[in-house]
């Protein structure tokens, strides 16, 4: 899950899982798997960068293994 702003605005969490694609026109445009649309105030690559977080952070090996 990734937190972002939409265009009011307002917080919101996304689960990235959903995320199909993600564009730039000039809104930042996200499109998930069933069809859903948010236009997001961070930029394309601010979105890349929070999914590629998140993905670390949920497989990281745990600490002392």
């Amino acid at each position: 899950m990734i937190i972002l702003t939409n265009l009011r605005g307002t917080e919101f969490v996304l689960n990235c899982d959903l995320i199909e694609m993600v564009t730039s026109n000039p809104d930042t445009t996200i499109t998930l798997t069933n069809g859903t649309l948010h236009i997001v105030r961070e930029s394309k690559e601010e979105v890349i960068k929070r999914t590629i977080e998140y993905k670390r952070n949920i497989f990281q090996y745990p600490q002392g293994e």
